[in-house]
């Protein structure tokens, strides 16, 4: 009989937690067991709506994925999604309750243990093994009066720790035997064994290395897992994808940087699509030769579309627009496209009213309640291209504060339950929509790109559209393989059973 939890922390953020988590609940699925996910409180601004409309991060939502389950609002409790340099949303158990700064959310978390406990309780109630996420550091000492996500954690679950460190980083026996030193003796003894995360290279040249590391902290190094490069859904903006093109194709497509860009995990399916190939951009020049412009969501529409204004990019981008090209928004970017945005009870930021880029025929009001639904649509348009591919269904979810009034130029072609959600402009080049996730099928990305082949003369044959939910399958396949082969998991499940592990040096030889 199994234990019921193990804790992956990490000496850093971006350490690779999240993706091990993946794999971990993959191998557990593989293994037979009804495994889940949970992270008591996670800071993104890449989010997902749950079947019942409830807001959690992305990060568990890819985690349940791997374990074959439903996402749920309880596998992430709390979410804080920046609104500035000091505060941030809280969301609490899928519904967000204010913005609080740093000190007033300090403040508060004390009221959130009890109720994380329980949240947690019930999880672990229903499943063989809960896979808990850590956050950052739980070396971060100034923080430790105030932590619900890391050692209090793991006390408040009882649960054996693994701890991870980034080799790549460069550091990395430092960072592991800092963090076990500056851990209190409690807390060192749930740490029960050691990964070694991103390695390049032969593990032979780290084995003396491991067993000094070993005769220091005496905690077993379980395992050294290779660098992966991994293709599934990005934690938050601490991504090198950002600084890379991905993807190969004829068809060019620039997703303008935003400064608080959210839900950017809408591109991950799209750069994987045959014929794409993207980047992000963020000066003008970057968005030259680009066949389609997106500007992506964000927290902060109306900051961020000054932010562009001061940058550049706008005019570069109605230029675009003007010449014929392809310009695409979707949440925050949709709004962007608009004749005017007001925000009069201040719900984004404190300028009450700023024009758009003067796009697409529609006003934007933000209102205080943010509608958060998973939805299903289909193109549903009168006139110009998109009709068609009238009856395609675009599945996905909404997450916006926003409501649109449009005005006579403005061309209906996405439906959902009825109503209008997407509008074009008369010449069907500018388009937008609130639904996040629509490319994730491939459907409506063969379709836009058929079109900015027609529009260039080209008579190339598109490939077949990739699905990105049965590619991000082989993918969790992928990395559960990986990590199987390169940590023990026979240890690892004897410490989730609650039994010791020695280090390799205490084997008798």
């Amino acid at each position: 009989m199994y234990g019921k939890c193990l804790m992956i922390q990490g000496t850093a953020s971006s350490v690779g937690k999240s993706v091990l988590c993946s794999a971990f609940l993959r191998i557990m699925k593989q293994d037979g067991l009804k495994a889940a996910p949970f992270k008591a409180q996670n800071m993104s601004l890449n989010s997902f709506v749950t079947r019942d409309g409830l807001e959690m991060g992305r990060a568990q939502v890819t985690q349940a994925q791997a374990a074959g389950l439903e996402p749920e609002a309880c596998m992430n409790p709390v979410l804080l999604k920046p609104t500035g340099d000091r505060r941030s949303q809280v969301i609490v158990e899928g519904k967000a309750i204010g913005n609080m700064t740093a000190m007033e959310y300090h403040q508060y978390k004390p009221a959130l243990r009890k109720r994380i406990r329980e949240i947690y309780e019930t999880l672990e109630s229903k499943v063989d093994c809960v896979v808990i996420e850590g956050a950052g550091s739980p070396a971060e000492i100034n923080l430790r009066d105030g932590d619900i996500v890391n050692m209090s954690m793991a006390q408040a679950a009882d649960a054996p720790v693994l701890l991870v460190g980034d080799i790549d980083l460069g550091g990395v026996f430092a960072s592991l035997l800092g963090t076990v030193m500056l851990l209190t003796e409690e807390e060192r003894k749930r740490v029960k064994g050691i990964l070694i995360n991103k390695f390049r290279g032969d593990v032979k040249i780290l084995e003396p290395g491991l067993r000094m590391l070993e005769d220091r902290i005496h905690i077993p190094v379980l395992g050294v897992v290779p660098w992966m490069d991994v293709e599934l859904e990005d934690e938050d903006s601490a991504t090198e994808r950002f600084r890379r093109q991905s993807g190969s194709g004829d068809i060019e497509v620039a997703v303008v940087k935003l400064r608080h860009i959210s839900n950017f995990t809408d591109f991950q399916s799209l750069a994987l699509q045959p014929g794409c190939r993207l980047r992000y951009a963020e000066k003008a020049g970057d968005l030259e030769h680009a066949d389609l412009i997106v500007i992506p969501g964000t927290k902060n529409t109306i900051e961020d579309l000054m932010d562009l204004r001061k940058r550049g990019l706008d005019q570069a981008i109605i230029r675009h627009a003007r010449s014929g090209k392809m310009v695409f928004g979707i949440c925050g970017g949709y709004q962007m496209l608009g004749n005017r945005l007001r925000d009069p009870d201040h719900t984004e930021s404190g300028i009450p009213e700023t024009p758009g880029l003067g796009l697409l025929d529609m006003d934007v009001v933000f209102e205080k309640e943010k509608r958060t639904v998973q939805a299903s649509g289909r193109i549903a348009c009168s006139s110009g291209w998109p009709a068609q591919h009238n009856g395609l269904a675009l599945d996905g979810y909404e997450i916006h504060a926003g409501r649109n009034t449009t005005g006579p130029e403005a061309v209906p072609w996405l439906q959902i339950q009825g109503r209008t959600d997407g509008i074009m402009n008369p010449r069907g080049n500018v388009m937008g929509t609130y639904l996040h996730g629509l490319f994730d099928d491939g459907q409506w990305f063969a379709a836009v790109a058929s079109q900015i082949r027609a529009l260039r003369g080209d008579s190339a044959q598109p490939s077949a559209p990739l699905s990105f939910e049965a590619f991000r399958e082989k993918e969790f396949d992928r990395i559960a393989a990986i990590v199987r082969s390169s940590v023990d998991m026979d240890a690892i499940y004897r410490i989730i059973r609650g039994e010791a592990v020695p280090c390799a040096s205490e084997l008798p030889r």
